[in-house]
This record gives C-alpha cells, structure tokens and sequence, in this order.
C-alpha cells in the first residue's frame, strides 16, 4: 500500500487504519497550469496577507519550506516540517473527520494533494494542497498553535457521531467532488447540494462530532486572532481563499469574540462564512478546547455517555470505574431510577485495561456481544472493586463457590465463579463465572448453555468515547469511499494549452523552448480565447522589457474581461501585482 511513500519516524509511529488513508503525492502529475494555479494565488496571498495575516503565517512559509512559485513537494515538506516535530501526508479529497483528528494527534497534517482547477482559483469546497499546504502547513510553525492543533486531534478523535454525522461526511465529499470536476451538469450539482441542504436541516440534537468539528471550523479553518476591531487571519481556509481572505476584513462580515458557544453554530461549507470569531491569542483557543472537552462523554461517562454511544450505532468505548474498558457498538442500556443497570454490545467486543486488549479477551472470545451489569450489590454498603481479600472471602467471592450477586438496579448473577483479573493497583475488573444465569426482572439476559459469563466489575462508567480502547483489537482497514476525485479529462485543446504554459514557465527559469513569449501568446489568444492566466504570465516577463508587447497583452486581457466579467477581477489584481512590484524596484 505504502511502497512509494517515502516514510520518517513520526509517520512510523501512525497505526495501520490511519495509514489505509495514505496516497502517494504524484508530483510528475501536477501540469504547468496547476503550477501556475498555485504560483498566481500564493502570490497574490502573500503580497495581501503580509498585511492582514497573523505574523506566523509568513514566518511560517520561510520555516516550513514553502516555494511561492511551485507547488510543493511532499517530502521536501516532510524534511522541513521534521524540524518542528511535524510530518504531512497526501490523501484523496475529505477523509473521516475522526480519521483526520488522529492524524491531527500524532502530529502529522493530512493534505490533499489534488490542486483546484483555473476557473476555481478562488476557492474550493474540495481540500486541495493550495488549502492544506498554503494554509495549514505555515502556521503549524508556532509552537502554541501546533500544539493546540495536536490536542485538538488527540480530544476530537474520541468524540462521538450520531449515526447522520458519517451520512453529512459522504454528501459533503460528494459534492465538493462534483462542484471541482469539469463539466458537472448544473443539475448533478444542485441535487447534491439539496441532500447537504437537507441533511443540514434534519441532523438532530448536534452530536460531540458535530460541536467539535464546528470548532475545528471556526478556529483552524476559519479563525481569526487578536481584536475585533484589529484581527488577523490564521485559519487555513482564509489564508488560502484569495476572494475570503479579502471579504472577512470587510463589517460584512460580522466578528464575534471566540468563547464555547461557537461548537453550536453551524457552517456552510459551500457559501462565504457570514460571521467569524475572534480569538485573543493561541493559548485562548487550548482553553476554550479544554472547556468543551470537559463537557464530552470522555470526561462525563454516566448513563448520558452510554445513551450517546447506543445512539452512535458505531464502535465505541465505555471505561467502567475500575478502569476496564469494553470496546464494541452498543445497543442496549437497562436504567433503573435513572442509573444504567445494565449494558449490552452486539457483534465483535474486546476488553481492555488502560488502552490495551486483556489477554483472552479480544473479538475472538466475544464474537457476538457482552453484557455487564453496573453498580453496587444489594444490601452492602461497599462495591465489589474496593473490597479488601478479608471482605471478597467474607461474601463468598471466592474460586469455586456458587454465588448469587445482586445488584442494587435488579440484575442478578448467578453461577459458580472460575477466576478473578485485577489491575495494577490489584482491584478486581473481571469475574468469570460458569454454569451462569444472568436475569433482570423476568427476563433472561445470559443462560449457562451459552458457555462461560465475563462479568466486568465497575460501580459507575467513567468515559464513553468513540472508537476502540486498542485499536489492534478490531480490524479497522475497512475505509471504501463512496467516491474518488474526478481527475481532469485530457483532450487535445488542454494539452496544447498546457504545452504553452510549460514553454512560459521554461522561459522564466531560463530554459530552452519551442516557443517564444510572442508565439506562445499568439496561440493562446487564437485558440483558447477564455484563458487569461497564461496572458498575465507572459506579461510578468514583457512589462518592463518590451512596452509594445505589454500594451498588446493589456488590450487582449480588457477583451477577456469584457467577456468574462466574473473573473474580470482576477485579471485586474495579476495586473495591479506585478505593476505594483516594478514601481517598488
């Protein structure tokens, strides 16, 4: 799978389910109209950014090896971004929002390695390495935001989906691949957009993943630091987006200060943000991270963080007090005043203790489910796991005895005890009985017939998160998207168009071609009358030289602009570029 990734010690350390998202960068496929794509929007974000962005992003650029004139390349980057603890793979378009979490958590940055096409300079609702690289790559350089970016993973990874989150994930991805594609049919796209639309307005209660990605939002994508009156941009999605970048300074755009109530307010991933906020400093945003961290089921546990695993129907983790953890998709709790009583997984479970498997206890031995009972026993005042040897002797928990547990909420066990596990700090986790029946009320939950009974031991659920305690207990290299990237179609035409801007880019840098600046215009305004970003590339390099050749170049970009009036402005800033830059030589 990973024979051309070229690997270090931090992408090492990544588990094999992260690395199923992995994908070789490609670099001879990137075309001389990708570079000059990504050369045009890092050179006008730069020239505007040096004045809006937080000072990071520019130091950053320097730090991280990042070439305003071509795209860059993986393991350059890698070589660089190794100097401040950090690595970065490609992948194709969106991935998993937990998967890109984890990656976040192992301090390695997930870029998508396909570029926009010309006519979305601007912006994209597709990832592409203008975005990831030009924008998430600079500001990992301060050491407070990148750690915030790793805790940011390391929390968001373990939050829990409802089961409409994964079916938003897919009509997101879908879209943004057919509204970057060529030659969408305008009804594809507004069928696509509909379903988000739609599922946008019937998601429900906001699951954890839901909040926590509302944050990743307003902060790493589209956040801005210092004072409402004064901020500046350091959200990847600002720092890419020529056309955003400039319309969030703008009182159009309306400034919040950053504070918890951000994880509820939803975005549009398709339109302008019509609001941002306004973070102090980086340390603010670790703060405001903690905050809701604190209000998630990781932390909480109890029946809430049960009910919103149940409610998951995905693989999740619940961490009893004792410290043993099940790991499985649950499907049932049983409550009794309010307290869960009892809980029950279907399908494959493993059982862990501080994040990893029990020897004896991975799917294998629990291939269709486990259930436990919780709590304390009726009528002793102490739980079973702060029981000394003396007590455990004293109520006949003992190997070999037949027993009767009963607990507080109405569960009964009974059958005769095989062995004990205990933790570190040697409290019981773990009771093997056999010829067991396990009963709540008139109901039957486990019979002897069904073979040997593991009854976790555990007062309270500490944690529920999502995910796996290990995750070498489950097979996790499952990942099938429903939909790859759209590559671009070659056609005759393309080609030729591409050839021209080759033979610029050659010229630029020196090299030998079969076209001069002149002919390689002359093709171009005959025969791709639309393009106009080969015009301000040959510009660039007659503007000072060849006053004759530059006002032809002009009068042929006012035509294309009278005809294309939506990029008119486009053409107006490549021009205002590189005439500003030679009145400051």
């Amino acid at each position: 799978m990973l024979e051309n990734i070229e690997s270090n010690e931090i992408l090492d350390r990544l588990p094999a389910h992260l690395k199923q998202f992995i994908k070789p960068q490609n670099y001879d496929e990137y075309n001389a109209i990708n570079q000059a794509v990504w050369r045009y929007v890092m050179r006008k974000n730069v020239e505007y950014l040096s004045k809006v962005a937080h000072k990071s992003y520019l130091e950053g650029l320097k730090q991280t090896g990042i070439s305003i004139d071509s795209i860059p390349n993986m393991y350059g980057m890698n070589r660089i971004l190794k100097e401040i603890g950090w690595s970065a793979v490609a992948v194709d378009g969106f991935i998993p929002p937990a998967a890109f979490m984890e990656f976040q958590a192992y301090n390695v940055l997930v870029i998508a390695s396909d570029i926009r096409q010309l006519d979305h300079i601007e912006y994209t609702p597709a990832p592409d390495i203008i975005h990831e690289g030009a924008g998430h790559a600079p500001i990992i350089a301060n050491p407070e935001y990148a750690e915030y970016l790793r805790r940011f993973g390391e929390i968001g990874c373990k939050a829990i989906s409802s089961a409409r989150d994964y079916e938003m994930y897919e009509a997101i991805r879908h879209l943004s691949i057919i509204k970057e594609a060529e030659d969408t049919p305008d009804e594809e796209i507004s069928k696509a957009e509909e379903r988000v639309d739609f599922l946008q307005n019937n998601m429900g209660e906001q699951s954890e993943m839901a909040q926590i990605r509302n944050l990743h939002w307003w902060t790493v994508e589209y956040g801005l630091i210092g004072t409402l009156d004064d901020p500046k941009i350091y959200g990847a999605g600002l720092l890419s987006s020529i056309g955003e970048s400039a319309w969030c300074m703008t009182n159009k755009v309306k400034k919040i200060p950053y504070t918890l109530e951000a994880s509820t307010q939803d975005f549009d991933i398709t339109k302008p943000q019509p609001q941002l906020y306004v973070t102090p400093d980086f340390a603010h945003l670790s703060l405001v991270l903690e905050e809701f961290a604190n209000t998630m089921a990781l932390r909480t546990g109890g029946l809430e963080g049960l009910q919103k695993l149940v409610n998951s129907k995905n693989l999740g983790t619940i961490e009893l007090s004792t410290g043993i953890q099940i790991s499985g998709e649950f499907s049932r709790v049983l409550i009794d005043h309010g307290h869960p009583v009892y809980f029950q997984t279907k399908g494959k479970t493993a059982l862990s203790s501080r994040e990893k498997e029990l020897v004896g206890h991975g799917i294998h031995n629990h291939p269709d489910g486990f259930g436990s009972p919780l709590g304390k026993l009726k009528g002793i005042n102490l739980s079973i796991e702060d029981m000394s040897p003396r007590d455990l002797r004293a109520y006949d928990i003992y190997e070999g005895e037949n027993i009767t547990f009963e607990f507080e909420g109405g569960v009964t066990v009974k059958g005769e005890i095989i062995t004990g596990s205990r933790n570190l700090q040697g409290k019981i986790i773990l009771i093997s009985l056999k010829n067991c029946t396990v009963q709540y009320k008139d109901e039957i939950l486990f019979k002897p017939e069904w073979g040997n009974y593991d009854m976790a031991i555990g007062k309270s659920i500490i944690s529920a998160f999502a995910g796996p305690a290990d995750p070498k207990s489950f097979d996790l290299i499952t990942h099938k998207p429903s939909s790859t990237t759209i590559k671009s179609k070659k056609t005759a035409e393309k080609e030729e168009l591409e050839s021209l801007y080759l033979s610029v880019k050659n010229i630029r840098n020196g090299e030998n071609t079969k076209f001069s600046l002149q002919a390689a215009f002359d093709i171009a305004k005959k025969h791709h009358p639309k393009d106009w970003l080969l015009a301000i590339e040959v510009y660039e390099l007659v503007a000072d030289r060849d006053p004759k050749f530059a006002t032809e170049i002009k009068e042929h970009l006012s035509r294309v602009k009278a005809s294309r009036p939506k990029i008119a402005h486009l053409i107006y800033g490549g021009i205002e570029m590189i005439e500003s830059k030679l009145l400051t030589h």
